[in-house]
């Protein structure tokens, strides 16, 4: 009698064992599925407003300084928000003008790229509802400096922004072997068609002496390293 009692016990320890085990099972995987039902919920937008806000994009910075005068051979990049066909890359003519579908003839030289962007708006608002309009300079043509001689890349260099002579030296390079860093000069003609020749002691400015000396280049400027 008492063994049946026993055997009895010991199944019912069993089956309480088991029914304890398959709710921890049915437990663990209502979790799972809650989990994996949180990580690929979509959010659905409301109704009335499945697409998403349209923006005007950011303006692109202009590759030069803002108070870089356009002159003629510039390349000029004009975009027109939303006007693909008025939006292209123009060159500045040698009477300093370019030209735009409905703008016509505009006058770019002695402009700034604010200016520009300005007067261009004015052209094309009979045209256009309050156009949105953006010009870089994408090649400043009309404003090079020459720098030639014992440097390591010699050749002709953009004025995109105030440099000086120093400046015109790390543009191209820095000095190559050999070069005589006290004897450098600088050509430049004047507004009567002479030339002049202004020294330049690589040596002296680099140790504060005569700052003077590293004056603001000039377009056509020629920077020689003898």
């Amino acid at each position: 009698m008492k063994l049946q009692n026993r055997q009895s016990w010991i199944r019912f320890a069993l089956l309480a064992l088991a029914v304890s085990a398959m709710a921890c099972i049915a437990t663990a995987a209502q979790n799972r599925a809650a989990s994996a039902q949180k990580a690929t919920k979509v959010m659905v937008p409301a109704a009335g407003n499945t697409a998403a806000p349209m923006t005007a994009p950011a303006s692109p910075s202009d590759a030069v300084d803002p108070s870089f005068i356009i002159g003629p051979s510039d390349v000029l990049n004009v975009s027109v928000w939303k006007e693909p066909d008025i939006s292209r890359t123009v060159p500045v003519r040698l009477d300093g003008k370019i030209t735009l579908p409905l703008a016509g003839d505009i006058m770019a030289s002695g402009l700034t790229t604010d200016q520009l962007q300005l007067s261009i708006k004015e052209k094309l608002e009979p045209f256009l509802n309050d156009p949105e309009v953006t010009v870089i300079v994408q090649e400043a043509k009309s404003k090079k400096v020459n720098i030639f001689g014992r440097v390591s890349k010699p050749g002709s260099y953009e004025l995109t922004k105030p440099t000086t002579v120093l400046d015109g030296i790390a543009m191209a390079g820095g000095l190559g072997d050999f070069a005589k860093a006290s004897k450098i000069y600088v050509l430049r003609t004047d507004a009567n068609g002479q030339t002049q020749r202004l020294k330049f002691n690589y040596k002296d400015v680099l140790k504060g002496k005569n700052p003077a000396q590293n004056i603001q280049l000039l377009p056509h400027d020629t920077i020689v390293v003898p």
